[in-house]
């Protein structure tokens, strides 16, 4: 009862601390080999196993109807707001991998020592069943098939079709705020505990420090740069907002998936004033194509493994590899992890990286993953502000109207 009254935030919160010293009562009572430990963080292993399964399965159903009949209830504006907020999302992405790029010219040098590639494996904690559950189709299918029935129900008069998706949506709101919301603290819980027992991210974290404080103060300051610029562009003070904006950067902390975070950041979105057909469509966008978070860790990542190789890093082999990571990377941001596996392919063609190379970075990307979707999800916040201001100014009745927006 007590915890029910608490908001998202504190049960997010409960559930990191929860998890974390379950996963490491193993070390620190001297019981990480038993069968009953074993046990115990399998059965988190199995919960958030099965928690995945089905949240996959959502995903795409949340897309196609969010998105969809968001892009309707704008009517026509949906076709320029679409196109504004893919500019402003690569946009940001690029910004973000050139401010990577140029901060860690200057820092990185000073500051990266010689690494050994050796990273701990830690033990295995399988869940004790797994079920297939095949979503419906892939998250840029779903944006693909919710972009052409948007624009189209936008563009044309009929309400059949429509009324469905609203229909669909009101069904899939009720899955998240009645079981995917009320269970994702006790998600959280598992990923930590599973976390803490294998000892991964102490390992990896110790081997990456200076690097590993470098992409978390940048990411921090780009999004304080990203929050700046909307208030500029929304003439207000869009910082007081960000206390809203916690309870999702927590989520993405816990789930290292943006998509993951959507109905999260989407209950945030409308909290800090949003119109809900403006959070409706840009949020669940801008999870799949806005990665700042991911660019700047993948761009200083790289810049510091090739530094402590000895290799040479220039704004010449850098600049076509951040135009690059805006693109590649929206192969797979539901996936915990799923940017450093989508930009493998071209860290390799393009800068040379060897196997251990390839080692480093995807431990770095994994250690560091929350904060690089919290990153993510939070910065999707400041361009939703700016999409709704620009759909204010554009499509206001009257002066008044926009005065008061």
């Amino acid at each position: 009862m007590i915890l029910s009254r608490l908001g998202l935030l504190p049960r997010l919160l409960l559930g990191i601390a929860g998890g974390m010293f379950l996963g490491s009562l193993g070390s620190i009572m001297g019981i990480q080999d038993t069968l009953l430990f074993d046990a115990m963080v399998r059965i988190f292993a199995t919960f958030t196993s099965l928690f995945s399964t089905f949240l996959s399965f959502i995903i795409p159903l949340l897309i196609i109807s969010f998105v969809s009949v968001g892009m309707a209830d704008l009517g026509k504006r949906a076709n320029k707001l679409f196109g504004i907020t893919l500019g402003l999302a690569y946009l940001s992405t690029i910004l973000a991998g050139f401010s990577a790029y140029f901060i860690g010219s200057a820092v990185l040098p000073g500051v990266i020592a010689p690494f050994s590639g050796n990273v701990a494996a830690g033990a295995v904690y399988d869940p004790f069943i797994t079920i297939a559950v095949e979503p419906i189709c892939g998250v840029m299918t779903a944006l693909v098939l919710a972009f052409v029935l948007g624009i189209g129900m936008a563009n044309n008069q009929g309400k059949a079709l429509l009324g469905m998706f609203r229909e669909m949506q009101n069904i899939i709101t009720q899955v998240l705020t009645k079981i995917i919301i009320p269970l994702i603290p006790f998600y959280v819980a598992g990923l930590f505990c599973k976390l803490a027992a294998q000892g991964k991210l102490v390992a990896t974290a110790k081997i990456f420090i200076s690097l590993y404080i470098c992409i978390l103060l940048l990411q921090l300051l780009y999004l304080a740069f990203q929050f700046g610029i909307s208030s500029l562009i929304c003439r207000r003070n869009n910082y007081r907002l960000i206390k809203n904006i916690l309870p999702a950067y927590a989520t993405a902390v816990g789930t290292q998936s943006s998509a993951s975070t959507i109905p999260v950041n989407l209950a945030c979105a409308k909290k800090n004033g949003i119109k809900g057909e403006i959070a409706d469509f840009c949020i669940p966008l801008c999870a799949t194509i806005h990665l700042a978070g991911d660019t700047i860790c993948l761009v200083l990542g790289s810049m510091g493994i090739m530094i402590a190789m000895g290799m040479d890093v220039n704004l010449t082999l850098f600049t076509p590899y951040i135009f690059m990571l805006g693109v590649t990377m929206v192969a797979a941001p539901g996936v915990p992890g799923g940017g450093v596996m989508a930009a493998l392919g071209i860290i390799t063609s393009m800068l040379g990286f060897t196997e251990p190379m390839q080692q480093l970075i995807i431990s770095l990307h994994f250690s560091q993953d929350s904060f690089g979707t919290a990153t993510n999800v939070t910065g999707d916040q400041a361009l939703t502000l700016i999409v709704d201001k620009i759909d204010g100014d554009q499509f206001a009745e009257s002066p008044a109207t926009e005065e008061a927006l």
